[in-house]
């Protein structure tokens, strides 16, 4: 599988949109500081989401994203597929022309049907993630995160 930083990036940057466009849009600016990505990087990312239908911006004083449909309706695969990010662990980008044509196998490779098959498994564990589960995954960390500092800052009082 070659998921790159394309992908992981764009997904930690919907959770970043994610969990606070409660407050406004949201800036690019903003989830490039707290997420340490480049800006620039962001505007290519969020130019892909927004032509997908994932994000929508707002202009003007103010503006910034926000999420084009409710997070419950976004998996993980769809920010991956609209950022052009390939779910592909064959050698072949899926074309089965491992080999030359005159190989026993027609140019398939004998292992293919398994990194094909793993390709479709990843697709569906991805579809099957949303963006909700992962703004709530993070909404639970940190609020753990809260009750330790809580508890440690108790007992720095006694």
């Amino acid at each position: 599988m070659r998921l790159t930083t394309k992908g992981r990036f764009a997904v930690t940057a919907m959770i970043d949109l994610a969990l606070r466009q409660d407050n406004g849009p949201v800036t690019l600016a903003g989830i490039s500081q707290r997420q340490e990505i480049s800006l620039s990087y962001l505007e290519q990312l969020f130019g892909k989401l927004r032509r997908h239908e994932i994000v929508e911006s707002v202009r003007g004083p103010g503006g910034g994203y926000n999420l084009a449909r409710r997070a419950e309706d976004v998996t993980v695969a769809d920010i991956i597929i609209a950022v052009d990010e390939p779910l592909d662990a064959t050698q072949c980008g899926g074309k089965e022309n491992c080999h030359s044509t005159e190989h026993e196998n027609g140019g398939r490779c004998m292992t293919h049907d398994l990194w094909a098959t793993l390709n479709a498994k990843m697709v569906d564990y991805l579809d099957s993630v949303s963006l909700k589960d992962l703004v709530d995954q993070q909404k639970q960390k940190i609020s753990e995160q809260r009750v330790v500092v809580m508890h440690r800052n108790s007992h720095a009082a006694v």
